[in-house]
């Protein structure tokens, strides 16, 4: 993954992020269990914090609802102020430290 924004609702495979240098994916993990199977060599683990952040990653779960009548997109988003917490967010190292770079360029 190089660039963009992806929501995954489903199971990961083992070393999911391995050489992820760009894009945030957003894990659903209920369970906490897929952590473990994610390689932190590049990626730092977060969660959504920002409002704006989790209205994004919902709007992307109501299109995917949208397209395919998920029943699982549905249940998530009927409970979404409980649900949005369970969301991993991987984020790459530098794609974060440019984005970083980028924000306070436009500020200063």
């Amino acid at each position: 993954m190089t660039g963009g924004r992806v929501v995954i609702l489903g199971g990961i495979g083992k070393n999911f992020a391995a050489g992820m240098s760009g894009g945030i994916a957003y894990i659903y993990d209920s369970a906490d269990k897929l952590k473990g199977r994610i390689n932190t060599g590049m990626v730092e683990l977060e969660s959504i914090e920002e409002a704006s952040e989790k209205n994004e990653v919902k709007s992307m779960i109501e299109n995917y609802h949208k397209y395919t009548g998920s029943k699982k997109a549905k249940k998530l988003l009927d409970n979404w102020e409980h649900e949005c917490s369970y969301f991993i967010k991987v984020m790459p190292t530098d794609y974060k430290r440019v984005l970083e770079q980028d924000k306070q360029s436009v500020t200063a």
